[in-house]
């Protein structure tokens, strides 16, 4: 079975001081396995830069691991889960962060 994650990506906000703040030490408190229940991994990833050297777009990427589709929709519904999500709209600063659902595959070599 496939492995599934939710992926959030938090627009550059208007100051970044203050968001990375609110989002180390009000938000990621939030994403635990209790209030994501089944989840197995959570990576929080800071973005530093482009290829190209032109502005990048987000400045975080969240991603939560579950080990099924249905084990990330049954953690998605619950009421903490929801909260974390309110929380993550009203710190981006940058414009609304954006939620993408995925189906994992890995290749190990």
């Amino acid at each position: 079975m496939a492995g599934a994650k939710l992926v959030v990506l938090y627009p550059a906000p208007r100051d970044s001081a203050a968001f990375e703040r609110a989002y180390r030490d009000e938000h990621t408190p939030m994403v635990t396995a209790e209030n994501f229940k089944g989840m197995t991994k959570f990576v929080a990833t800071r973005i530093t830069g482009t290829a190209d050297g032109s502005p990048a777009p987000y400045a975080r990427i969240a991603e939560l691991h579950f080990p099924s589709m249905q084990a990330l929709e049954a953690a998605a519904g619950g009421a903490p889960a929801q909260r974390a999500v309110a929380h993550a709209i009203s710190i981006s600063t940058g414009g609304p962060p954006v939620f993408l659902v995925a189906e994992e595959s890995t290749t190990n070599f």
